[in-house]
C-alpha cells in the first residue's frame, strides 16, 4: 500500500510516517518508481509504534523494543547496557503507573454511567 493508505488506516500523518522511517521504526519496500509500499503488517507495527510513543517512551528506545513485538520474538541482545536497562525499567514502571490511572478513571467513568443510568429508569 502506498504512505496515504496507510496514514488513512493507522490515523497518522505521512509526515510523521516519514519520521518512523528517518529513525528507523518502519522499513517500506521501494517500488521501481521509488514510491514506498507498505506491506499490510506495517499497519499493526505503526499502532504498536503510536501507543508506545503515547506511553511516553522514546523512538531511541522504541528501535530497540520493536523486535520483542514480533511473533516470535526476534530480538537478539548483545549490548544492552546498565543505562539502556535502567531507562526501561524506568519507562516500564511510568507505565505501570499510567495503567493504574487509566484504571481507575475507567472505574470512575462506570461508577458514574452506573448511577445515571439507575436514576434515569
Amino acid at each position: 500500500m502506498r504512505i496515504g493508505e496507510l496514514a488513512e488506516r493507522t490515523n497518522v500523518p505521512t509526515r510523521l510516517l516519514r519520521y518512523y522511517e528517518e529513525q528507523g521504526l518502519l522499513s517500506p519496500n521501494r517500488a521501481a518508481n521509488g514510491y514506498r509500499d507498505y506491506p499490510e503488517e506495517l499497519v499493526d507495527r505503526v499502532t504498536q509504534i503510536r501507543g508506545l510513543l503515547d506511553s511516553g517512551v522514546p523512538t531511541r528506545i522504541i528501535k530497540q523494543i520493536l523486535p520483542c513485538l514480533d511473533d516470535p520474538c526476534t530480538i537478539h541482545v548483545t549490548d544492552a547496557t546498565p543505562e539502556l536497562i535502567a531507562s526501561l525499567e524506568q519507562q516500564r514502571d511510568q507505565m505501570d503507573a499510567r495503567i493504574r490511572c487509566l484504571a481507575r478513571n475507567r472505574d470512575a467513568i462506570n461508577a458514574y454511567l452506573d448511577v445515571v443510568r439507575r436514576d434515569t429508569h
